[in-house]
């Protein structure tokens, strides 16, 4: 496992509300700025072994989910009703097939990166992500993760809206499966780009025709245009669908029987008969796929320049273009 320990990236960590660097002090935090409130003594202090780099004033998190009595100092973690995880892997796939699409863009990212050892950080990275296994593998790089519970995968607890690191500190960020659970996206994209090194790469998955999950903490979707423009302000190298209609239809079907019976464990039941429907992802085109597609990836490069609104308007390929959604070139890497 290539998670770097924090002491070795403490020089690049900073204050979320003043982006000045932080003092530690038997491992809790204070930032350095005198003009700061959070200058004081254990302004960020540990839950557990994680330090909470967190602006609560500016924040959906709460302070007292983490420093409460009544939690007695334990991070947030949720409760699992019901996990796949407890499954053999056989069994496993047929609600969570391997997201191939993950899998081949980490090691393409992987390949972009220069250097020895560059950085990556992983936005809510709490547990591995479905088909990145290969970033903590990959002996050539360094990992930081963060999420908002602590877990043995991650460093530190913080909020992406204000990612507690200096700007251009990291050379890669892969964020999966988060964006739809932040209020606001366009800010955790320009936080993104912040701390992004000059070139600087960026993995994101984001979904579109999914149902709620995370309940009250599930707040946004993206066409593939809209994905886009979130990303506006970075050079795409690719970007598509990650999973297509079949797995589309797969969610359909899991909600539609829970509804039905009222009963998460039944609707997740109800998906392993049709396993098979993912297969149909394969032999969809891409432009039809387009427009109907469970999420997407975003893979790109940070960019001075951003993309126009006139320039997001000829950007769709999907199956209602002119051209029938002929696919986009990629940029050259």
């Amino acid at each position: 496992m290539n998670l770097v320990d924090i002491s070795s990236v403490a020089s690049l960590l900073v204050c979320p509300r003043c982006r000045r660097g932080l003092v530690e002090s038997e491992g809790a935090f204070r930032c350095s700025s005198l003009e700061c409130s959070f200058h004081a003594e254990d302004s960020f202090p540990l839950v557990g072994p994680w330090p909470v780099f967190v602006d609560f004033e500016r924040s959906i998190l709460r302070r007292r989910d983490f420093f409460s009595s009544s939690v007695a100092r334990v991070p947030l973690t949720g409760v699992r009703r019901w996990s796949i995880d407890r499954l053999p892997p056989g069994l496993r796939s047929c609600w969570q097939p391997v997201n191939r699409v993950a899998a081949a863009n980490i090691q393409r990212l992987s390949s972009l990166l220069p250097g020895s050892s560059p950085l990556v950080l992983v936005v809510g990275g709490g547990t591995i992500g479905n088909g990145i296994d290969a970033l903590y593998t990959d002996r050539r790089l360094r990992v930081i993760a963060f999420d908002v519970c602590g877990t043995a995968m991650v460093q530190f607890i913080a909020d992406a809206h204000q990612i507690p690191l200096a700007d251009k500190s990291v050379d890669a960020v892969v964020i999966q499966a988060v964006l739809e659970h932040v209020l606001d996206p366009h800010q955790v994209v320009s936080e993104v780009h912040r701390v992004l090194r000059e070139r600087g790469i960026v993995y994101a998955e984001t979904p579109f025709l999914q149902q709620v999950h995370a309940g009250a903490y599930d707040f946004t979707r993206y066409t593939s245009s809209g994905h886009r423009y979130l990303f506006r302000s970075f050079e795409e190298i690719a970007a598509g669908p990650v999973a297509g209609p079949g797995t589309q239809l797969l969610w359909s079907i899991d909600h539609l029987v829970r509804g039905l019976v009222r009963s998460e464990l039944a609707g997740k039941l109800a998906r392993a008969p049709f396993f098979w429907l993912h297969y149909f992802d394969r032999l969809i085109p891409t432009a039809f796929a387009m427009d109907n597609a469970s999420a997407y990836y975003f893979l790109g490069r940070r960019a001075a320049r951003g993309l126009t609104p006139s320039e997001i308007v000829s950007y769709y390929a999907g199956a209602q273009h002119p051209n029938r959604g002929q696919a986009r070139q990629e940029a050259p890497d």
